[in-house]
């Protein structure tokens, strides 16, 4: 596909004052709802605020005028900016972000911290918390310019927040502005990312786009185009009970079985003992008593035969925790949550090129990264629209200490507004 790159692309030139007032003010709403999603529930959305938040979306999106809006039962928002006069034959170019925020840490009320211009000192949060720019730089970095910042007491939701905020403000300035020539665009707003689900009930049959774009990453520059490969293992561990008292060589102590198995998964292998390209096993939950217990352990790996030596490690831990309780019983139950999107991003490039190509005509330096989890894009790309990863500016993502840079929303969203323009061409 052959298109003309400009000397210097016209959204280079969008100040930031100009998006200031489209962006930031949403994402200070934006993390205010309640949207904290529940990997325990089957049900797509997993929780009632996440309705809360896609209806504001939706009735926002109409309210810029957009009429082929659209909030589907399972609490997906799909919505299409219409192209320009005599741009209707381009590509239809998609945008995605994710509504939910992790359970990890507290999601209910909010309260988001806007310093206009940060003195470059540490910020003291709640419950003891701070933000030190002795030990992030990426914060030091931030001196003299805005950032907002959790009050300690929960996250503040950034992921996916900042995307969402992202998106909207591009799609605010591009309505504004019909001199930005454009194809077709799509806007699609998830719930659930955070419980690993893999975009379900997702009506695919209504996208329309040759590619997407995520907005759920991290500082300026880094775009992601691989990722893990994610199973998740619910381990059964089935005792024998008597009376403790009588218990001698009869009793086989679920709980206990249960405890002995999350010790053995190897501690080189866990995810605070790896970075890069090394995967891991991680205990999520825990629980039981002497007859029955359960626990759930994610697996990640960026090579498919790395997943299978670890779904079999699993398997030997549970013969060994067997042979170590007789009369004991472990079942483990592996099923895949997702897949490495980079076979198939590689098998149609033009997704990346033409990021890259965005990135380069508005001046951001950018560097790939693998990303160690997953997207909705990765869930998408499977699905045969290849979907790569962008930055949203924002730190420390499913903590109390998470912070987003502000000067970096503004560059997301110049990248999202080139990035529609450069399909259109």
């Amino acid at each position: 596909m052959c298109y003309t790159i400009p000397m210097e692309s016209p959204v280079k030139q969008i100040e930031d004052r100009q998006l200031d007032a489209l962006l930031v003010p949403r994402f200070m709403r934006y993390v205010r709802y309640w949207t904290e999603s529940d990997r325990h529930i089957a049900e797509t959305p997993s929780s009632p605020g996440q309705w809360e938040l896609a209806k504001a979306l939706r009735d926002e999106l109409l309210g810029l005028g957009l009429t082929d809006v659209e909030l589907t039962d399972h609490c997906y928002v799909i919505a299409r900016l219409p192209p320009s006069p005599g741009k209707e034959t381009a590509p239809a170019v998609g945008f995605l972000a994710h509504i939910d925020t992790a359970s990890d840490v507290s999601g209910k009320d909010v309260k988001p911290q806007l310093v206009n211009c940060y003195n470059g000192e540490k910020i003291a949060l709640s419950d003891g918390l701070a933000l030190n720019p002795a030990q992030e730089p990426g914060l030091a970095a931030q001196k003299g310019k805005a950032i907002i910042h959790s009050g300690g007491s929960t996250l503040l939701g950034a992921d996916d927040k900042a995307g969402v905020a992202e998106i909207m403000a591009a799609v605010e300035y591009l309505a504004a502005h019909p001199e930005i020539e454009h194809g077709p665009v799509e806007i699609i707003f998830s719930p659930d990312e955070e419980t690993g689900k893999g975009l379900p009930d997702f009506p695919l049959e209504k996208i329309k786009s040759a590619v997407c774009y995520t907005l759920d990453g991290g500082p300026i520059g880094e775009i992601e185009a691989e990722c893990f490969n994610a199973w998740k293992a619910d381990i059964e561990f089935r005792g024998k009970v008597i009376h403790v008292g009588a218990a001698r060589g009869i009793l086989a102590n679920a709980a206990l079985m249960a405890a002995s198995f999350a010790v053995a998964l190897p501690r080189s292998e866990s995810p605070e003992a790896t970075d890069g390209y090394y995967g891991y096993y991680c205990p999520m939950e825990i629980k039981g008593d002497l007859e029955n217990a359960c626990l759930e352990v994610y697996l990640r790996d960026f090579d498919t035969g790395g997943m299978r030596r670890r779904v079999a490690a699993l398997e030997a831990f549970a013969k060994t925790v067997e042979a170590q309780f007789p009369g004991g019983k472990v079942i483990v139950k592996a099923e895949p949550q997702y897949y490495n999107m980079k076979a198939k991003i590689d098998e149609q490039p033009e997704a990346l090129n033409r990021l890259k190509q965005a990135l380069d005509n508005i001046g951001i330096a950018y560097h790939l990264k693998p990303v160690r989890g997953g997207t909705d894009g990765s869930c998408l790309t499977e699905m045969g629209i290849p979907t790569p990863n962008i930055f949203t500016g924002g730190r420390n993502f499913h903590s109390r200490i998470e912070w987003a840079a502000v000067s970096e929303m503004y560059a997301a969203c110049r990248l999202v507004i080139e990035l529609i323009r450069l399909w259109g061409e």
